[in-house]
């Protein structure tokens, strides 16, 4: 079982930026990918980032966000740069093993709202 706790959401001006933080419970943290994935009212979740041994990152993000983590500390981050209104969303963290295509663990969320 792992637990994820999202944190550093907040609410900021277009042009700022933000860090999100997902804190996971577990000792076999490193066996897992994990990724963010975003939800916007009256949107589908949209994946955003996923680290593995190779990261990936949706085009409406690359350039902007970059995601790492730190095993160490079983944290995944999600640093967000030149963040638009459109950024704006529910932005969850979720934890896959890394053999697997599905992911399995969720966190709760955190909200991100960009205005303009």
């Amino acid at each position: 079982q792992v637990q994820l706790v999202e944190s550093g959401g907040g609410l900021v001006q277009a042009g700022a930026s933000l860090r999100l933080s997902c804190a996971a419970s577990g000792r076999t943290f490193s066996s897992y990918a994990m990724g963010w994935f975003r939800q916007a009212p009256g949107k589908e979740r949209e994946k955003v980032a996923d680290i593995s041994s190779i990261t990936y990152y949706a085009d409406s993000v690359k350039g902007r966000f970059t995601i790492s983590r730190d095993n160490a500390n079983n944290t995944v981050y999600l640093q967000m740069n030149s963040l638009k209104v459109e950024d704006t969303a529910v932005y969850y963290c979720a934890a896959r093993k890394i053999y697997r295509v599905n992911y399995e663990y969720w966190g709760q969320g955190t909200q991100v709202t960009v205005s303009s």
